[in-house]
């Protein structure tokens, strides 16, 4: 399978151009450089927020368009057209023109000149020309449909031109909205420097230690390699927050071994990309959303760290029960013992987690700064890396994680960019109120139909938005929705950020099924719901943390956290034995449909619904347990 063309075809990221030879070491000294720029700036640099933001995109500006093509497909290598130069140099000198005019710019207020418009107009325009390379045509078409209302009906300014003038003014020359708003500032100050400390983990062989540990522990277990894709892809989640690139990557080891244990290629592609789908909500990193939401509600990082646990460990959880369970009803075996790894030889790789342990800790202690926490890590990296003899840190790969650092900021940078046009075309136009008072008139004031409508319009955007850009646009818009409603903000911003995440398996843009669908050469529809199906824990933990926020140990005491944990993996058992219709042997339908309630009652935290939902779930277990003998007579 050509892994290459499998990213290509479901990742933009991947969509580059083709440098090689002496080309290729001159854009990535570029890369590198720009790395470099990004750890000075964090570290050093004491300039106003306008010239440290500006600058900031401007040099992603520059090397988006010296990295993406105008359009996907074969690229003649070491060539860029002449349009992409022009687009390359207006588009990032549009934003290098406020770097050094900044002070002029800012003494004005809200009085623009002809050609400071025109600069502004074109920085946006290039902008979102380059998001569209990189991250998609749906999210452009969104920003433009918020900026075509904002000049059309929602600035009420009488003269056109006054409206173009307004809506550049906050959108290109302020840091309080619209581009260089929250979603770029967390971007340079915490995401870049934590996206230099993955590539770096990257270099180490963290991710094929994570694979292979993996295989040790539970390989030889039935159905071990969709254990495997699980376990590792839990692992890889804390350092990477890419569904596809998660997918592709582990995916490449574990779907052939699945369908060689016998699983059919369907659930093994679907079991891949809901565990990789599921590495953005696993922390320490989230896919970068944690720091935006640090910053959106005001809380510490390692505060959205701490209350991440629970959800993202019940998410793996019915992700792995549920292929558990396909295994038994399938009569599937693990891995032979030749075959698997052996255990003890690979805790002598055990140093490759200092790292991230690291990490953890600095980031837990509130001790130092997040950025400063990530430098360490970076710096433990490469001394790890030099006591590991098959991925050995040399100049070369460190050289090399930087190229590849710069590189990875690309994407995400544009997308944050883009959404703070949104949220600032929301902001100013007071979309945002309306929005919020036409959903609380639909709802009728209550909740839960308020979280049904929320989750929906978080989906449908997502199918075509990233991770970060989306929660975003859902931090603005819906999140104040549910806080209106008497949702705490730390469980609403939750709620938002899960659902955006949950596009990725979704039909019909199911980038991370539709991607180990095209390894396991299964029918990518069957897959994206198989996917959907496994994922469940996804559409159920926002739901019951939102209606009672005791899973995010909100207002909780120490015994609370033990049994919301203990009950809430016993009910999420009980909701996928449902879904699989296997407990101890296949289930009939009224079992199915007592054990999918009485894992939903224990799932959401209450000691009533616990009770109850342990009375039901022990009732499936005696019927289950009175009819095992008949059953295997019958199947026997």
């Amino acid at each position: 399978m050509d892994l290459e063309s499998v990213m290509k075809k479901f990742d933009r990221e991947s969509n580059t151009r083709v440098w090689e030879g002496k080309a290729k070491i001159v854009v990535n000294c570029i890369l590198a450089a720009f790395s470099l720029f990004c750890v000075y700036v964090t570290f050093f640099a004491t300039w106003l927020d306008a010239i440290r933001l500006s600058s900031f995109v401007g040099c992603i500006v520059f090397i988006g368009y010296l990295m993406y093509p105008a359009k996907k497909g074969a690229q003649k290598a070491n060539h860029i057209p002449w349009y992409d130069l022009v687009l390359m140099v207006v588009g990032s000198a549009s934003f290098f023109y406020y770097t050094v005019d900044a002070m002029t710019i800012i003494q004005q207020g809200n009085t623009f000149k002809l050609h400071q418009i025109l600069i502004g107009v074109v920085g946006i325009l290039c902008l979102l020309e380059l998001c569209r390379r990189c991250v998609g045509l749906p999210i452009i078409i969104v920003a433009a449909a918020f900026i075509v209302y904002a000049i059309g009906w929602g600035l009420t300014n009488a003269d056109v031109w006054r409206r173009v003038e307004g809506l550049v003014g906050k959108l290109f020359y302020t840091t309080t909205s619209g581009i260089l708003s929250t979603p770029i500032n967390t971007c340079s100050k915490y995401i870049a420097i934590f996206i230099i400390f993955g590539a770096f983990l990257e270099r180490t062989g963290i991710a094929d230690f994570f694979i292979r540990i993996s295989n040790s522990i539970v390989g030889g277990f039935s159905g071990g390699p969709a254990k495997v894709a699980v376990v590792a892809s839990a692992l890889e989640g804390m350092v990477s927050g890419s569904s596809v690139a998660n997918t592709v990557g582990s995916g490449s080891v574990t779907i052939p071994l699945m369908k060689k244990t016998g699983y059919k290629p369907e659930f093994a592609a679907a079991a891949e990309a809901s565990a990789s789908t599921g590495g953005q909500i696993m922390p320490p990193i989230m896919g970068a959303a944690a720091f935006l939401m640090a910053e959106n509600i005001g809380v510490p990082y390692s505060n959205i760290v701490l209350r991440a646990i629970l959800p993202a460990c019940l998410y793996f959880l019915g992700v792995f029960i549920t292929v558990h369970l396909e295994a038994k009803k399938e009569g599937l075996k693990g891995l032979s013992k030749e075959e698997l790894p052996r255990f003890l030889p690979l805790l002598k790789q055990a140093y490759l987690l200092l790292p991230l342990i690291l990490l953890i800790a600095l980031v837990s202690s509130g001790s130092r700064s997040i950025a400063y926490a990530a430098a360490i890590a970076i710096i433990a990296a490469i001394v790890v890396g030099l006591f590991n003899k098959e991925n050995r840190i040399t100049p070369k790969r460190i050289w090399e994680a930087l190229a590849a650092g710069g590189q990875g900021m690309i994407t995400v940078a544009v997308a944050c960019g883009v959404a703070g046009i949104i949220a600032g075309t929301i902001t100013m136009t007071g979309l945002a109120t309306m929005l919020i008072n036409g959903i609380l008139a639909l709802a009728g004031n209550k909740l839960i139909i308020a979280l049904f409508l929320t989750m929906l319009t978080c989906i449908v955007l997502g199918m075509g938005v990233p991770t970060t850009a989306n929660y975003c646009i859902m931090a603005a818009t819906c999140a104040p929705i549910l806080i209106k409603m008497g949702v705490p903000d730390l469980a609403a911003h939750f709620f938002v950020f899960y659902f955006g995440i949950v596009a990725d398996l979704t039909p019909p843009v199911a980038l991370a099924a539709y991607a180990g669908a095209a390894i396991a050469q299964a029918n990518p529809m069957k897959t994206a719901f198989t996917a959907t199906k496994l994922a469940i824990g996804a559409f159920i933990v926002p739901y019951a943390f939102a209606l009672n926020p005791a899973m995010l140990f909100i207002n909780t005491t120490p015994w609370d956290v033990v049994l919301i944990c203990v009950t809430s993996c016993i009910g999420m058992f009980a909701v996928s034995a449902s879904l699989e219709g296997y407990f101890l042997h296949r289930m009939s339908w009224y079992e199915r449909v007592i054990s999918a309630i009485g894992g939903l009652l224990m799932i959401y935290p209450g000691l009533v619904t616990d009770l109850v939902g342990l009375a039901l779930i022990a009732v499936v277990f005696v019927i289950q347990l009175a009819t095992k003998k008949k059953f295997t007579a019958l199947t026997a």
